[in-house]
């Protein structure tokens, strides 16, 4: 794992550790002899917090060496505990005033094609293969309604294996950042 030059936390040189993308690729294995103590569990809240924070600033935070903390971090993203960072975005400000959740339901054993299209979208932020009414859940991010109608009416409902769609408009947002 690389740090920035001001001792930030920052992704691996390319060829190093490889960061999976959380949606596309699949974690590694998590390596059965390694469960996460107290000291890690702390260090992945500080970093859900604040992902730009300085490996001084955690091992200090957490009450260990700066060597450790590196380490304890570096195995957590070789594990794949974690996948990578990234900033949260106000999305219409942004410029995507339009956020909705897409429910599918889909061909039976499609799930893996379904995917595929779906990753190809624009502003498709998440999915997830869920149980329940509907088979698939995702949130989108678009400039307007418009542009949502035309992601779920044009492209999603073209998608060979997918039966039907609900949309759910999101009217507010708020995320939940981890408690200090």
């Amino acid at each position: 794992m690389a740090t920035a030059a001001a001792g930030r936390v920052a992704l691996p040189a390319q060829g190093a550790h490889p960061v999976p993308h959380p949606v596309t690729q699949q974690s590694p294995a998590p390596h059965p002899d390694r469960s996460l103590d107290r000291v890690d569990r702390s260090i992945l809240r500080l970093l859900q917090q604040d992902g730009r924070a300085s490996i001084r600033s955690v091992a200090e935070r957490v009450h260990v060496s700066r060597a450790n903390a590196y380490a304890r971090i570096a195995r957590m993203m070789e594990d794949g505990v974690i996948r990578g960072f990234t900033a949260r975005v106000d999305h219409e400000r942004a410029g995507q005033s339009a956020t909705a959740y897409v429910t599918l339901k889909i061909v039976q054993n499609s799930w893996r094609s379904v995917r595929e299209q779906l990753l190809e979208l624009p502003g498709v932020a998440h999915i997830a293969l869920v149980g329940g009414e509907f088979d698939v859940l995702m949130l989108v991010h678009t400039a307007d309604n418009r542009a949502l109608r035309e992601l779920v009416l044009g492209s999603v409902q073209s998608i060979p294996g997918v039966l039907s769609t609900q949309t759910l408009l999101v009217f507010e947002e708020t995320d939940r950042v981890p408690p200090a």
